[in-house]
């Protein structure tokens, strides 16, 4: 075969070549920018804390994305309902005991919040490994699991003040709140 190519034929392949490689760039950026997007709407202050502890924010995004894959392979379930009766009653007696023993209380409060996770299918191994799991489903409310679970485990000597106690206790109502709550008939697919 023989091809003639112009010079002006030349410079339409060149240009068509470079349109389509500009074209692919603008796609892959905009499809970076969208993940970029999705994974900060839906992991919150969570994403920000993940771009910190991996230093960019496609390492972060990759590190979330394999916490859902892991968290889409555990059995996590919702609470029957006397066992989630039993939760709550556990909870309104650590919540009473707290004036008297405000360290005490968020101890159990912590190790009642553990015994939750565990029952909800949420594997309880180390702190951070449950926090990272939990982040999937619930990461509105990770800063306050963090935060109450650094005071609840906070040695003797600095040991926490009452009004930092009290915080914690907040922060693990609200977890609690959210790991106890029925699932609504519009989440399970039941029309009212």
């Amino acid at each position: 075969m023989n091809f003639d190519f112009s010079n002006t034929t030349l410079i339409i392949v060149l240009a068509v070549a470079l349109l389509v490689i500009v074209i692919g760039v603008a796609a892959f950026l905009q499809h970076r920018k969208s993940t970029t997007i999705a994974m900060r709407q839906r992991f919150g202050s969570e994403y920000d804390r993940a771009v910190l502890e991996h230093g960019s924010e496609r390492k972060a995004e990759a590190k979330l994305a394999d916490r859902e894959s892991r968290v889409e392979k555990l059995k996590i379930k919702e609470l029957p309902k006397a066992q989630r009766d039993r939760f709550i009653a556990d909870w309104c007696a650590v919540q009473a005991r707290f004036v008297d023993h405000p360290k005490g209380s968020v101890t159990e409060a912590d190790e009642l919040v553990s015994s939750l996770l565990q029952a909800r299918g949420y594997p309880i191994s180390d702190f951070e490994q449950s926090a990272e799991d939990i982040s999937v489903n619930y990461p509105g409310v990770m800063e306050h699991y963090r935060s109450a679970h650094s005071i609840a485990v906070r040695p003797g000597r600095a040991e926490a003040s009452t009004e930092e106690l009290r915080t914690a206790m907040i922060d693990y109502r609200t977890l609690f709140d959210e790991l106890v709550q029925v699932e609504t008939l519009a989440t399970q697919g039941i029309a009212p």
